[in-house]
């Protein structure tokens, strides 16, 4: 099976009955996360009961991005006492965020932690990763396998690098945080997200304010971009 799974798609906080940032990458029985925020960890596990995943990808230390992965490492740590350390592939600052979190037992204990930055393989897949605009050290990243290849934004404000995540992906996941004209330049509006997308073959947008009305955004970047524009909805799966 090759998918990506939705298991939450809100930026800052969760909406009732939504999570913030969380993926799930599978690809020939290899399961990647791509970030783990507020309640995603519940959705993760209604496919991974125990946590058996074989790696994490964290792209910066917000908490709608990485809190959750604190209580991935409780269940590993209860669950599957015995089992091999998950590989935790993360941006600069994740790690003091979880140990602020848990101290005991260290997450470094639970997790076999790598930084992102210099992650070049993870299981199947080839990795490029780049730094990309954001209030804190945000690394967008790409991950590329015989047949597929996907790519994830993590945050990020307009760049000329996410063309080079984009160009020739499957599909981009990109955050939309905000609609119409905007000053922010560490988040992205549906528009900007389509222009950095130029070169995938979809565009899936993700990271949606709470209240934000979607269909808004998707008509914002169907006016750009090209190919197929998906929103992100928890529970969402897509065959790759």
């Amino acid at each position: 099976m090759r998918s990506l799974t939705v298991l939450g798609s809100c930026g800052a906080w969760p909406e009732a009955g939504r999570a913030c940032a969380g993926f799930l990458l599978e690809y020939d029985g290899f399961r990647v996360v791509l970030d783990l925020g507020y309640a995603a960890l519940p959705r993760l596990l209604e496919h991974c009961p125990r946590g058996e995943v074989d790696a994490v990808v964290v792209t910066h230390q917000h908490p709608d991005h990485c809190v959750d992965v604190s209580a991935l490492a409780r269940v590993r740590h209860y669950e599957a006492p015995d089992a091999p350390p998950v590989a935790l592939h993360c941006a600069p600052g994740v790690l003091d965020v979880l140990r602020a979190l848990e101290p005991e037992p260290d997450p470094a204990e639970v997790f076999d932690v790598h930084e992102l930055a210099g992650t070049t393989r993870i299981g199947p897949f080839d990795v490029l990763t780049v730094e990309l605009p954001h209030y804190k050290t945000n690394l967008g990243v790409r991950l590329s396998a015989p047949g597929v290849s996907v790519a994830y934004t993590g945050d990020s404000g307009p760049s000329p690098e996410l063309r080079r995540l984009a160009e020739g992906t499957d599909l981009f996941i990109s955050d939309a945080t905000l609609q119409g004209d905007a000053s922010d330049r560490y988040l992205m509006t549906a528009a900007e997200a389509a222009r950095g997308s130029r070169g995938a073959k979809r565009l899936l947008l993700t990271h949606f304010w709470p209240g934000s009305d979607r269909s808004v955004s998707v008509a914002e970047a169907k006016q750009i971009f090209d190919g197929e524009v998906i929103a992100a909805e928890e529970g969402l799966t897509l065959p790759l």
